[in-house]
């Protein structure tokens, strides 16, 4: 039965936690706790409110790899364990204003002049940090250099972006972004870059900036090829809690956006989400949320609704910090648990003629984390009907929608914040870190290691190095025809046979050398004839 709207207001009045410091009010209100669950819970939110005390600290909390998560020292670097450390992030802050002002008045220039484009190479994190935030604090009329990505190793997506930047390549910077430098997306990124720039007669290390970690093969090459400069990216930094280091901080100080009150709105939001306090401590209370509607195992996914298109990537990014983060097969304590929570979404009110229909009446998987940005634009609005305008109408249908969703059983969280400012999406990025760390805790596992990430790149190593043996094999028998089952017992994997047609069907469809005739798993394959030169 749905509760009246006097008893709905009653219950908000109990369940609406407002925190002017941050700009930031968090409604409970449409989610069906019982009165008992807060008090039921106090225990474990202070014991993981301990944990994360410790984390910050400087504990070890990637046993992995035997490193540390220090990720809020970037935001306040006197929490950070040694004081190298301390300054060691504020030299880099400091480097990067100085680098980003040097780029926008012409004293570090491109072969062709002064730089005008940003193209960033990266995946993961170290692109979806930072599309998210030049999507969300960029604008064309304000922006000193026009951000483009490489995101991805699909050579289709690197053409399309490098066709936008036809004839520009020589005032476009390329920062790349890679831990290791041995990342395939991020290399095969840099090496079509780089082939981009020698086609147009162009020295790519004459337009190249690394983020990297010292020592690392980027670096190296970095370092070799004299590329314009190299930053740092810390081994207890991971990819997807990186916004805030260099990783983010460059590439946005370059497109001109105020990278000091992003810090600012992180490190004010990390102060309120370490209170003990929980009716006090936004993060906590996410955290809390997340464990009831979900029954402590993820049941159900969440869905991410900014009502701003300024936000538009906002689910895009949290998908990778919530599920990367919490995405586990076992807990701390070598059970089986399989834990994790999904995150899908968009903007509204664009789904409301999309998925929301689903959420109303479909089946129930889900809960609804709404966000509601409190100013429109920056300047006056026109009236689009007598005293309302189009912020109005986006406004009416985030509260419609939510009263919806609500009536139908459907339960949900309301974040408002009061603008879209650098400050408020410093407080975003800093309150959902906070809160996977938090509800990792809850649920007793780790978040800062991805050993399922690990496990899918080296599957993609071994399915390369298969593709060198079948395609060897074809070329040293050019007067044969192979099934895909014969092949792969002649390279001595029989047992994939699967992935030598899935391979060979691929080099096919990309004039590789290979042929076929037949069709259909039957299809037999051989070394193409060399094409004809007359």
């Amino acid at each position: 039965m749905t509760p009246s709207k006097t008893a709905l207001w009653t219950r908000f009045q109990q369940q609406y936690f407002e925190h002017p410091e941050l700009g930031l009010a968090l409604d409970l209100s449409r989610v069906d706790f019982p009165d008992t669950f807060l008090a039921r819970m106090e225990r474990p939110i202070q014991r993981a409110l301990i944990a994360m005390a410790e984390l910050e600290k400087g504990g070890i909390a990637n046993p992995d790899e035997r490193r540390m998560v220090g990720h809020y020292w970037l935001r306040n670097p006197g929490l950070a364990p040694t004081a190298t450390l301390s300054a060691e992030i504020r030299r880099t802050v400091t480097e990067i204003h100085e680098f980003a002002a040097a780029v926008h008045s012409g004293t570090i220039a491109g072969t062709g002049g002064s730089f005008q484009n940003l193209l960033v190479i990266g995946i993961g994190g170290s692109a979806l940090g930072p599309q998210f935030v030049a999507r969300a604090l960029g604008h064309p009329a304000t922006d000193r250099l026009k951000p483009w990505f490489f995101d991805n190793t699909d050579p289709d997506g690197m053409d399309r972006v490098l066709a936008e930047l036809a004839g520009q390549l020589d005032r476009t910077i390329c920062v790349v972004i890679s831990k290791s430098g041995g990342t395939p997306e991020t290399r095969n990124g840099m090496l079509e870059a780089r082939a981009a720039y020698t086609k147009a007669g162009l020295a790519f290390s004459k337009h190249a900036v690394a983020v990297t970690g010292v020592g690392s093969a980027l670096d190296k090459e970095a370092l070799s090829g004299a590329w314009i400069r190299r930053f740092p990216m810390w081994d207890w930094v991971g990819g997807r809690t990186s916004e805030t280091s260099a990783v983010g901080l460059l590439p946005a100080a370059l497109q001109g956006l105020n990278i000091d009150g992003l810090l600012e709105g992180a490190g004010r939001c990390d102060e309120v989400t370490r209170r003990t306090d929980t009716h006090r401590n936004p993060a906590a209370q996410l955290a809390l949320m997340w464990y009831f509607l979900g029954e402590g195992r993820g049941s159900k996914d969440m869905v991410v609704l900014p009502y701003k298109d300024r936000l538009e990537l906002f689910a895009k990014y949290l998908q990778q910090l919530v599920m990367e983060s919490l995405g586990k097969e076992l807990d701390l304590d070598g059970r089986i648990v399989n834990a994790g929570i999904a995150v899908y979404g968009n903007k509204g009110s664009t789904d409301q003629h999309a998925y929301v229909q689903q959420l109303r009446e479909g089946v129930l998987n889900f809960f609804v984390t709404f966000i509601e940005v409190l100013s429109d634009r920056s300047g006056p609005s026109i009236e689009v009907e007598p005293g309302v305008t189009s912020g109005d109408f986006l406004n009416g249908f985030l509260l419609g929608t939510r009263s919806a969703l609500h009536e139908n059983g459907r339960q949900s969280i309301t974040l408002t914040v009061r603008d879209a400012s650098p400050f408020t999406v410093g407080v975003l990025i800093a309150l959902f870190e906070r809160a996977v760390g938090l509800y990792a805790s809850l649920v007793n596992i780790n978040a800062y290691h991805q050993p399922g990430v690990e496990a899918g790149k080296k599957a993609a190593a071994s399915v390369l190095a298969l593709q060198s043996l079948a395609a060897a094999h074809l070329a040293a028998h050019p007067e044969r025809s192979f099934s895909a089952a014969d092949l792969a017992s002649a390279i001595g994997r029989a047992e994939e046979a699967e992935t030598v047609f899935k391979i060979l069907t691929h080099l096919r469809a990309n004039q590789r050398g290979i042929a076929s005739t037949g069709t259909g798993t039957s299809a037999l394959f051989h070394q193409a004839a060399p094409a004809s030169t007359s």
